[in-house]
Order: C-alpha cells, then sequence, then structure tokens
C-alpha cells in the first residue's frame, strides 16, 4: 500500500450505522455491459466513457461522504494511464452473502462489482440520497476494466479481490457448513478503514485509454463544492502535478468561484435552501445561488444528487418559472418596464447571470443512464417554491441589489430589440441566410455538409494560395481581412454591424442568436481556423474561438471546430526533405539525425556506445532536462542539477532529512544559498526549504516528501544513477564514416549532446515559416490541407468554467486580472515575437 493510500485512510469518521453484506441487495446480472458500453456510460470512443469510468467509482465515495461517513478521497492517475480512487469510508461490505443464488456463495464486494443492479443504493437505510440510483456504476467499469482490484480495509483487516474484463481472478473456495462459499482474500491486519478501487481501463473497448487532467479536476471541483466536508485530492504522476479540492461555501461559494474573473453587478449572491415534501411524499432538498455580472451569457450548472445535468431538466424548469414570476412582478410593481417602454422575456432576465442549481431527491429519475436530464416531476414544485419565496424577500429587502438587476434586465431587453431589428436588416439584404455570401469565398463542389470543410484564413495572401492549393470538390476557402471583433466587449446588434462576422455566419448558414441560430443548417461540417504562426495569427485564431464559444457554442460542442497546424519548418539534408511541426518536432530531427554515424567513447579503452544503446541514454538524458527545466519554477535549479549529479533524497526521519540537507548543500557549494530541514507540525513530515540570497533578496523554494514520492523524481534518479560516472578520462565523441568521421573530446555528456548537435546543423538547411503567404499552393497542400498528411487540432471544452474564465480573463473589459494571467504564466509563454 502506498504512502497517499495510508495518509488518505488516516482519518476516518467515527458514525457505526450497520452497512453490511445484507445492505446489498441483487437485481439482475452484467451480461450486457461488455457487448453495449455505450448504453452504460456513453461513447467508448471520444473520451466521454473512460472518463464516466473515474466518475462512477467516485460518486460511490462521495455517496459515503453523504451518508456521513467518508472525509478523505484521493484519486490518483498512474504513470501507465490506469486511475485509483481511494476513500476512508465504511468500505464496501466484505461479508459472503449467504442468500446468495450463485455457487459458490460470493461476498457482498464481489457481487457488487460483477452484478448489475446489485448495490446499497437501493436500501434506503443505508443511503438517504445517493447519485448512483441506477446500480451499474461500479460493476460496468470491472467489466470495461482490463484489470480492476479492490481493496477494502474494514473491522481490522484488509480485503482484496482482483478482476479481468469482470471475472475474478484466484478464485479462493472454501466450504462453511457444507456449503461452498468464495470469501475476498485477506491481505493482513490494519486500524484504518475505506475502498481503494484501482482498474486499467480495457483497450478493446475505448478507443483512447488516456485520462485528461482537466476533466477529471472540473468534475472534482464540482464536488468539493456541493460537499463541504469532503477533501479531495487529484494527483497526476504522468506530470508531477497535483491539486487539494477542499472549496467551501456550498453553492454560493461555487457562483462566486465562477464569477471571481467577471464584473458583478451587486455584491451580495443570493441564495435559497430549504426541503419540502413533493407531493408524492418525498422529501426534497433544494440549494441555489445566483449572481449577476455585466457579461452578456447565462451559465446555469444543475446538479442531482451531485451529478451534473447539461440538459437541465424539472428543477431547472422551476427555477425559470419562479424567476420569470418573481421578477415579472417585482418589475411590473416598480415600473421598471413601463418607464423604459420594453416588454421583459424570461432571456432578459438571464442574460448575465450565473447560478447553480443543486438538488437532493430520494430515487431520483434521469433520461438516460448519463443522467443528463432530470425528469422527476416531483422535483418543480419544491424548487418553484423555495426560490420565489426567498427571492421575493431578497429583492424586497435589498433595493439597491433589485434595482441594479433589474436594471440589467431592462438593458438586455432595450438590446435583444435593437438586435431584433439589426437582424430584420441584415436578413433583408440576404446576409443571415446566405443570399449574399461574400464574393471572397471560394466554395466547394460538395453540397453534403458531412464532406465539406472550410478554411478560414487570414487575409487575401494566405487565401490566395490556399484557394489554388485546395481540393476544390470539397474544400471551400474564406479570407477575412483584419481583425474579428471581440465579440466578448460587443453586444449583438454591434456584431451584427461587423463585416467579417455577418460573412462568416452567411457562409457558415446557421444564422445566429438564441432564438436564430440552427446548427442543422451547417454548410459545412469540418471548419479549420488556419492563421499564421506569429503574434496576430495566434490573436486572430484567439478572436474567433471567442466568436464561436461565446456565439455558436453547439458547433465547439458538436466537434465542428479545428485548428490547422502548418509546419513552423521545412528541413533538407541531402535528398530528403520534409516539414516539421514545431520546436520539439525539429529538435527530435535534429537530434535523430545527429544520431546518424555517432558513437559515444565514454573514456579510455571503453567500447564505444551507438545506434539503439547511444539513442536510449539521448533519450533518458532529455527527458530528465524536460522535468528539469518545468520543475526550475518550483524548486531551485542547483538542487535540481544536485539531485542529477547523484544526491540522494531521503525525508523518512528527521536524521535523514537532515544528512539530505548536507549532501545537497556541500554538492551546490554556493555561499548564497542554504539548504534547510523543515517539518510540517500539522502532518510530521519533513522538508527541504532551499534559501538562495539573490541581489539582495531571499528567494524559497522546497522540496518536500510528496516530491519524492513522485514519477517526476523517479525519473530524475534514474538519470543520475545511468550517468554518474559514465563519462571519465579520455572521453569523446565521434560522428561520420570513414574519411569524414570526426572526433571531439568531451567531458560530460551534455557537452557530447552539445558537438553532435552542431556538426548535425552544418549538414541540414532549415527554413523557418512565419506566414502562410511564405508557402506556395503546392506546399500548402501537401503539408496543411492534404487529408492523408495534415495535422489538425480539434476544438474540445474539457472544463467549461475554466474556458469560461481564460475567455473573460483574456478578452474581457478588466484589465487586472489580465494583468495577472500575464505575469503569473510569463515563464510559461512561447511563440513570442520580439
Amino acid at each position: 500500500m502506498s504512502e497517499n493510500t495510508q495518509a488518505v485512510l488516516e482519518s476516518t469518521p467515527s458514525k457505526a450505522e450497520e452497512y453490511g453484506a445484507s445492505s446489498i441487495q441483487i437485481l439482475e446480472g452484467l451480461e450486457a455491459v461488455r457487448k453495449r458500453p455505450g448504453m452504460y456510460i456513453g461513447d467508448t470512443s471520444d473520451g466521454t466513457g473512460l472518463h464516466h469510468l473515474v466518475f462512477e467509482v467516485l460518486d460511490n465515495s462521495i455517496d459515503e461522504a453523504l451518508a456521513g461517513f467518508c472525509t478523505e478521497i484521493h484519486v490518483t492517475i498512474h504513470a501507465d494511464n490506469s486511475i485509483s480512487i481511494t476513500d476512508n469510508g465504511r468500505g464496501i461490505p466484505t461479508g459472503v452473502k449467504m442468500d446468495d443464488k450463485h455457487e459458490p456463495k460470493r461476498s457482498a464486494t464481489e457481487i457488487a462489482l460483477t452484478e448489475l443492479h446489485a448495490g446499497g443504493k437501493f436500501n434506503q437505510n443505508s443511503y438517504k440520497v445517493s447519485g448512483g440510483l441506477h446500480g451499474v456504476g461500479v460493476s460496468c467499469v470491472n467489466a470495461l476494466s482490463k484489470l480492476l482490484r479492490v481493496t477494502v480495509r474494514q473491522k481490522g483487516k484488509i480485503h482484496q479481490l482482483e478482476f479481468s474484463r469482470g471475472v475474478p481472478m484466484d478464485r479462493i473456495i472454501e466450504v462453511v457448513d457444507g456449503v461452498e462459499v468464495s470469501p475476498m482474500k485477506v491481505l493482513g491486519d490494519t486500524d484504518k478503514r475505506g475502498t481503494e478501487v484501482h482498474f486499467w481501463a480495457d483497450e478493446e473497448i475505448f478507443t483512447h485509454v488516456e485520462f485528461h487532467y482537466e476533466i477529471l479536476s472540473k468534475r472534482i471541483r464540482e464536488l468539493s463544492f456541493l460537499n463541504n466536508g469532503v477533501n479531495i485530492k487529484l494527483s497526476d504522476q504522468r506530470t508531477g502535478k497535483e491539486e487539494i479540492f477542499a472549496f467551501e461555501g456550498g453553492t454560493r461559494g461555487f457562483v462566486e468561484y465562477i464569477n471571481k474573473a467577471k464584473a458583478v453587478l451587486h455584491p451580495t449572491v443570493f441564495q435559497a435552501t430549504g426541503d419540502r415534501q413533493s407531493d408524492q411524499g418525498t422529501n426534497i432538498s433544494v440549494d441555489v445561488s445566483m449572481q449577476w455580472n455585466d457579461s452578456y451569457n447565462e451559465q446555469v450548472l444543475c446538479f442531482t444528487n451531485n451529478i451534473p445535468q447539461r440538459d437541465g431538466g424539472t428543477h431547472l424548469t422551476g427555477l425559470r418559472a419562479a424567476m420569470t414570476r418573481v421578477i415579472n412582478k417585482y418589475i411590473d410593481e416598480n415600473e421598471f418596464a413601463k418607464k423604459a417602454k420594453v416588454e421583459i422575456s424570461g432571456d432578459d432576465m438571464r442574460e448575465g447571470l450565473t447560478c447553480v442549481l443543486s438538488v437532493k431527491v430520494p430515487e431520483p429519475k434521469f433520461s438516460s443512464q448519463t443522467k443528463d436530464k432530470l425528469v422527476s416531476s416531483e422535483v418543480r414544485g419544491p424548487v418553484e417554491e423555495i426560490v420565489a419565496k426567498t427571492l421575493t424577500d431578497f429583492l424586497n429587502e435589498k433595493p439597491n441589489d433589485a434595482k441594479i438587476i433589474c436594471g440589467k434586465i431592462v438593458e438586455a431587453a432595450r438590446a435583444r430589440e435593437a438586435a431584433r431589428k439589426a437582424r430584420d436588416l441584415t436578413r433583408r439584404k440576404g446576409v443571415m441566410d446566405g443570399l449574399g455570401l461574400s464574393s471572397k469565398l471560394a466554395d466547394c463542389q460538395e453540397r453534403d455538409p458531412a464532406l465539406a470543410e472550410l478554411y478560414i484564413v487570414e487575409g487575401d495572401s494566405a487565401g490566395g494560395s490556399a484557394k489554388q492549393g485546395r481540393d476544390r470538390k470539397f474544400q471551400a476557402i474564406l479570407p477575412l481581412r483584419g481583425k474579428v471583433l471581440n465579440v466578448e466587449k460587443a453586444r449583438f446588434e454591434k456584431m451584427l454591424s461587423s463585416e467579417q462576422i455577418t460573412t462568416l455566419i452567411a457562409t457558415l448558414g446557421t444564422s445566429i442568436g438564441p432564438d436564430e441560430f440552427n446548427v442543422d443548417k451547417l454548410r459545412y461540417h469540418r471548419i479549420i481556423i488556419m492563421t499564421d504562426a506569429d503574434v496576430d495569427g495566434a490573436h486572430i485564431r484567439t478572436l474567433l474561438l471567442t466568436l464561436f464559444y461565446r456565439q455558436m457554442p453547439q458547433l465547439v460542442e458538436r466537434g465542428h471546430i479545428y485548428i490547422a497546424q502548418p509546419p513552423l519548418y521545412k528541413v533538407k539534408a541531402g535528398r530528403d526533405e520534409r516539414y516539421l511541426k514545431d520546436d520539439v518536432e525539429e529538435a527530435s530531427y535534429m537530434m535523430n539525425f545527429a544520431l546518424n554515424t555517432a558513437a559515444l567513447v565514454p573514456q579510455d579503452g571503453a567500447e564505444p556506445i551507438s545506434g539503439d544503446a547511444l539513442a536510449g541514454l539521448v533519450r533518458q538524458y532529455n527527458l530528465a532536462n524536460a522535468i528539469m527545466m518545468r520543475l526550475t519554477r518550483l524548486i531551485d535549479r542547483a538542487a535540481l542539477s544536485a539531485i542529477m549529479t547523484g544526491v540522494t533524497l531521503d525525508m523518512t526521519t528527521l536524521d535523514n532529512a537532515e544528512a539530505t540537507a548536507q549532501a545537497m548543500a556541500k554538492t551546490i557549494n554556493d555561499p548564497a544559498v542554504k539548504v534547510l530541514v523543515r517539518t510540517d507540525d500539522l502532518s510530521g513530515k519533513h522538508a527541504l526549504r532551499i534559501e538562495r540570497m539573490h541581489h539582495g533578496n531571499v528567494q524559497v523554494t522546497s522540496i518536500d516528501a510528496d516530491f519524492v514520492d513522485s514519477a517526476d523524481y523517479a525519473t530524475l534518479a534514474s538519470s543520475a544513477a545511468t550517468f554518474q560516472g559514465l563519462m571519465g578520462e579520455g572521453a569523446l565523441v565521434r560522428r561520420g564514416e570513414g574519411e569524414r568521421m570526426k572526433e571531439f573530446a568531451v567531458r560530460d555528456f551534455h557537452g557530447a549532446m552539445g558537438w553532435l548537435r552542431e556538426e548535425a546543423e552544418r549538414g541540414v538547411s532549415k527554413q523557418r515559416y512565419k506566414g502562410l503567404g511564405e508557402m506556395n499552393p503546392e506546399q500548402l497542400w501537401e503539408t496543411t490541407m492534404d487529408p492523408t498528411v495534415r495535422r489538425l487540432l480539434k476544438v474540445q471544452i474539457e472544463d467549461a468554467i475554466a474556458a469560461d474564465q481564460i475567455f473573460t480573463t483574456l478578452m474581457g473589459d478588466e484589465v487586472e486580472p489580465r494583468r495577472n494571467f500575464i505575469e503569473s504564466n510569463a515563464l510559461q509563454a512561447g511563440n513570442i515575437d520580439v
């Protein structure tokens, strides 16, 4: 068991309500899951189903927290792309169910992991509310994993089971009172409790099995806000990235988090909470928070028992009904609309609204297993009642806030009317329906949108090359001159007065606006943004992405938006010509070219290292260097260099930590650098504190026990072991054959790599492209437009809240958040024109 797992299990809640094998109820089998996985966990090709596996297991841990039995959860993405979820809840029941119809009688844990609709969620004495009603969660994960290991710490023992594609491995058979039973393996004793599920997704089921940190962090952030008192730790051993989610404030805190980069109109977040009995007699808990900002976009997040509903449902219907009724009444009583001579609609009320709506419902009903829409009819009434009463009191008790909110709504109504007039005008001109297609559009012959693609290119120069180089059968070209309007700062009517935007709308054929946009009328199912590889090109690309994200989000959600990846380099070595995408690919090509006919003699009399052996050393060296470059923002570079020269980190005891500090200080050998040991009073863990004096200021970085356990440290330590002592007296590197062979004496591996790179540069001619206009039509086709060889980036939103904050920060009116963002991320910036 890892130290991380131990740490998660340290804190154990004290509640002890009976939760044993009798709590698990079997409803039916699991045979269909592998045949039709999409019915249970969503799409298996685009990543949604893959990440749904994690959420199903995570929801079980959250259900334990909802029931009051869990305070710590740890989600780990391992280096091999497996996932483990550990909690300190009661643990899945481990006892053998003697009423099991299966022979031999199985443990409750095995039943929960191998039977569809088996679990404690169907027993209301075990869980009052739960997100896992369908009961297929962890059993689906088991069926769709090539390997799954469940470890349960319960009643002083460590129990474990392993499965392969849903089938138990190494089953234990015993006879009890003449009956065959199959208990769990007992690994030893423990004073902890909880469940750990570690699984490897099955490549036979999923197109890709690489988990995305951003998708997981988005969901964990939601769960943290909605479940106060639960600490959720997310660790990615592939990159060393780690976050602890322990947000407070519930839905109110969630709204404040979403709005933190926006200019809010009223300081007080409206919150309505309460419990109501539905007409059916079930108890429904409601928690909703709202706050308006100065943007033009509505952002409403809906949850039922912590499960998100992207399509809303009856709880959202109740919320909107209450808002419309109460706000309309308040506006009429105070004659806001009458004075402004406008009519208010529900859309006006929701412009600039940020809202988080959470309900807790026993046995909720959803439209599908993916739970994207709540269909429980009994929920609407309680939500509408609680919101209506609390919102009425809020408007009456806070007249200043109410006046600001109503002013925003009236302004939205005015803008909607102005936009309608502008839309009517553009429609009469034939712009919105495609009758006024730009003369600059070079359309394609294909009329099936699924087969047609549109390249949006920067300027007439690139447009000319693209028009000549394209395949006119299915590729259309639309050149855009100048900068596109920043729609983050513009109202709808101003947007419709922009020539570039109306040209683009007409070309796409979808129209625009909440009432007019129709994604089914899209004329091209692949929209490719192709701009130069410079700052201006990046700016235009960002402006177009802002337009699509804010005004046509369905195009992004349905996967219609792509970014072309034109090559940055053309290299030629002898008769070999090729295009290279970016600096990383260029560096890889140059190193491979340098290693051709190269050999390293590490010391006098040693056998030369060449071929695959030398290439392996180079890969290890480059990986360690890349890790060091990334970590220098967090750890003093001299300390990292000391690790690379062989200093071993040991923080297990205070004596070992102090010995490590002394060894590191001796290796660094710099009077401006001090290496000290610090001990955390709460956890008792030891860490190194590195203090560097620089121009009178002390720069402080640290190395803690978590870093010692990380994949990054393991890689650096492995590289140190490989290269320590490798080079000695008489070391040299050579390249070439026969009379053309050159040799160079070196002191270390770094010097050998530098000399090989210099030699390679002499044998290669390189051309760096800055603009698409620098390529002739043939080059543009064979590098960027030929479907058989081109590279495209598909635009996807993995974390909508993070994406919203980025667009607001970088494209909005507020200067301070943008300055802070630039200062915080300056060291990570690349592709800067100086």
